[in-house]
């Protein structure tokens, strides 16, 4: 097994790999004193913001926002480069055990958002404890060279080896396996109340959801430049890999629903590239942590690698066969890095979807002639704003106030992600969520 959910990611929201935590033995869980009061400590910290009422005025916000009656845009900060974080040592981890550090790890993140103001945070009074699932992946792992620029960024460049050359090929990808481990998913749950006690509850979770975008696993074994000659040379190999991998996706989903993995993501949970998933319809967190109905969810997909290719090429290639993955979920939001403006016909055939992506390459004032009334556009302003040289507070301005603008009269939200720097200096990425809320402020008042 080289797959497994992560306790540190939104504990179990995704998949990865077994090094990031599968390095403790099972008999390796007695956690030290000094650990336990460190992370009790931060558990207090969490329950005291948790209780506070602007929790509850947040989740208003986000759900009016999912439920396409807007009050005002909530904003959802997320994919930092947290290496660049740490100015003043708040980041620091204290803790000695690997379990323990992973927990301290991701207390000290959520923490960080909500007093910085990054956004509109949400702090939930409880601690989720996931299933402990194994999972083997599809049996072909990328092949790839890196380059790095920042020894501490996890941003990095990667040259592809191509791994599927031809219809031959297309059977080396496999059906994953999948394996609850209950025994393991008690240990876990059991230490975390035991830390825990008397602070914050704890409760265990599913999967809320997976991130199903079939290109951004296929461009690694295909090669990127190959795979856009290919759809013209050989757009029936592309075809039958992109067939077969949803294939083994679907065989993935129909696993996790008899091992009774799914979640509702109908929580302040992340839903595809987007912000949190609150709604009205469907399922709520407390009445399905596990053995979820998808119908019951929200589901996502994108092709963020066919930004040029055309809608056409885009249905043929991607889109007829992740909506075999799309139709099983209760809602859905499409998109990623990609423009969509200009491809809304075919969003308009995917079924009960609810976001459209928005990224920094979309006409806004174009989508929002389709998407008023019927979808929420998730509005990502561009994160270049934080690169290398002076931080133009102007220009952060502008460009909210040209997405409110432009999009008048549509249900939004507003998300800064993809943050690969800002150039050692945090206090730019502070000072962007102030001015998102001053720009919000004064147009909804």
């Amino acid at each position: 097994m080289s797959r497994y959910l992560n306790l540190a990611d939104r504990f179990g929201s995704t998949l990865h790999s077994e090094e990031d935590l599968g390095r403790l033995p099972a008999d390796d869980l007695k956690i030290p004193r000094e650990d336990v009061e460190i992370l009790r400590s931060l558990g207090k910290k969490k329950h005291e913001y948790a209780v506070l009422p602007v929790m509850d005025e947040r989740r208003a916000m986000w759900t009016a926002t999912n439920d396409l009656r807007m009050t005002r845009p909530p904003v959802y900060v997320d994919e930092i480069c947290w290496p660049e974080m740490n100015g003043e040592g708040e980041l620091d981890l204290h803790c000695t055990h690997p379990f323990a550090r992973e927990l301290e790890d991701f207390l000290l993140k959520e923490l960080y958002c909500y007093e910085h103001g990054l956004g509109d945070v949400i702090i939930e009074d409880y601690i989720e404890s996931p299933l402990v699932v194994y999972d083997s992946g599809f049996g072909i792992d990328e092949v790839v060279d890196i380059r790095r620029t920042d020894r501490n960024s996890e941003v990095v460049s990667r040259h592809f080896h191509i791994l599927l050359k031809s219809m031959e090929d297309v059977e080396k990808i496999h059906e994953p396996e999948i394996i609850l481990d209950m025994e393991r998913t008690r240990q876990y749950t059991e230490l975390m109340e035991e830390i825990f006690d008397g602070v914050i509850p704890v409760y265990q979770v599913g999967a809320r959801g997976l991130w199903f975008t079939p290109f951004d696993y296929l461009i690694r074994v295909l090669g990127i430049q190959e795979t856009m000659v290919n759809m013209v040379d050989d757009p029936e190999f592309v075809e039958a890999v992109v067939k077969r991998y949803v294939d083994c996706c679907m065989v993935r989903m129909e696993k996790y629903r008899k091992l009774g993995v799914w979640a509702s993501n109908n929580s302040s949970c992340r839903v595809g590239s987007g912000g949190y998933g609150l709604v009205s319809c469907l399922a709520p967190r407390e009445e399905a942590p596990t053995h979820c109905d998808t119908m019951q969810m929200w589901g996502c997909g994108n092709a963020q690698i066919f930004s040029e290719v055309s809608p056409a090429m885009h249905m043929q290639f991607s889109l007829q066969f992740e909506m075999e993955w799309l139709k099983q979920f209760g809602l859905n939001y499409y998109g990623c890095c990609e423009p969509l403006h200009h491809k809304m016909d075919l969003m308009d055939q995917i079924p009960r979807l609810r976001k459209v992506s928005m990224s920094p390459w979309n006409k806004w004032d174009v989508a929002a002639e389709r998407c008023r009334g019927k979808y929420v556009m998730s509005c990502k302003p561009n994160p270049a704003v934080f690169a290398v040289g002076e931080f133009r507070e102007d220009l952060a301005r502008e460009e909210i106030e040209k997405i409110l603008r432009q999009t008048e009269g549509c249900s939004i939200e507003i998300v800064m992600k993809d943050i690969s720097t800002v150039d050692y200096k945090p206090w730019k990425l502070w000072r962007w969520a102030e001015i998102a809320r001053e720009v919000i402020d004064g147009w909804y008042q």
